[in-house]
């Protein structure tokens, strides 16, 4: 590590079953360049998984070479809802089935595990963050960007001059509970769908694995009578959709054309709201084939209405370096932290 640069800081994306790790230096760079996971051990309760944390931080600073001296902070995110402070909601989330997390923080107690200031964001809000750096590079503190994070639900983030938006609560960028227009969307006599959070006709009820399991495949495999899918159980079946559009499906896109127009009308809600430089779509959506996430992305673009003015200088794009994300971004969150603490003299 060259001289030069005195300190770094430690990425830590928290998940269902892994912790992804990486470390940022002083300057903005990067020494992992690969995903280096751990297991997480969420499902064990919250003191295994905030020592499988600890672990997590202990090995990325043996595979980067990085003395643990030099690490001045600690990005954490992890899978929401939770508060701004990374209090797990007191109803619990998908990941964090064990009753004792409800109302659990985990930034404190990882922070006292590691006797190191802890950064937090929830998981979409530190890929939406590294989205945005990694588009925009030095002009990041500069630009707006709104990013969409397809998986078990729809997260979301929003980034305003280079900074996330975290709202009172650090509920901001729940895009997934925006309600959308549904005409246009849904066929004629298609049930109007339902999400998980009470809400019927929201983002994530359509542009989530929870939205094809409980709302899209059900419809659809009454429309394509033998099909394939229809021999599984409705939760394995919706695991199989992405494979299967990846191969032309008809069916699995009709699907996955849903989804991109309920994010497409996400979207058109947030340029008439923040007007962004950038809209970026993150999660397994595409973590797929080249082929397939373009036609994808494509089609969120072509049901994103903008003003000409606005399409002049908007960029649609897809969140880079996929599963590193999470952590890329926790690390960039932590580096702003300190450097907004640092003396003139201490800056690299």
């Amino acid at each position: 590590m060259p001289a030069a640069v005195p300190w770094v800081v430690v990425g830590l994306d928290n998940g269902g079953t892994s912790n992804n790790a990486t470390v940022l230096d002083a300057t903005g760079h990067f020494l992992v360049d690969t995903l280096v996971e751990m297991p997480s051990s969420v499902r064990e309760g919250p003191a295994v998984a905030v020592e499988a944390l600890a672990a997590a931080f202990d090995n990325i600073l043996e595979q980067s070479g990085t003395p643990r001296a030099m690490v001045r902070a600690v990005g954490l995110d992890t899978p929401g809802p939770a508060t701004a402070n990374g209090i797990i909601s007191s109803t619990g989330s998908t990941n964090f089935g064990n009753t004792q997390w409800r109302g659990f923080d985990i930034r404190g107690a990882l922070q006292a595990r590691l006797d190191l200031p802890v950064v937090y964001n929830n998981d979409a809000n530190a890929a939406a963050l590294y989205a945005h750096h990694a588009y925009f590079g030095p002009v990041a503190n500069a630009r707006s960007s709104v990013s969409a994070i397809i998986g078990t639900g729809l997260g979301g983030g929003v980034v305003e001059a280079g900074h996330v938006i975290s709202g009172a609560s650090g509920m901001a960028g729940e895009l997934g509970h925006v309600p959308v227009p549904m005409h246009g969307i849904l066929e004629d006599g298609q049930p109007i769908p339902l999400c998980n959070c009470g809400q019927s006709g929201d983002a994530e009820s359509l542009a989530s694995l929870t939205g094809i399991e409980k709302n899209l495949l059900p419809y659809w495999l009454g429309r394509y009578p033998g099909h394939e899918l229809a021999s599984l159980d409705v939760r394995s079946a919706a695991r199989q959709v992405r494979t299967l559009a990846e191969h032309g499906d008809a069916l699995a896109l009709r699907v996955f054309e849903q989804q991109a127009m309920a994010i497409g009308r996400l979207f058109t809600i947030a340029a008439n709201f923040t007007d962004p430089f950038a809209y970026f779509l993150g999660g397994g959506v595409v973590e797929t084939q080249p082929h397939f996430r373009d036609w994808f992305l494509g089609k969120v673009r072509e049901n994103t209405v903008l003003r000409a003015e606005q399409a002049e200088v908007a960029t649609f794009a897809l969140v880079p370096d996929r599963d590193m994300a999470g952590a890329r971004g926790s690390a960039i969150a932590a580096l702003e932290t300190v450097h907004a603490t640092l003396r003139p003299s201490d800056s690299p």
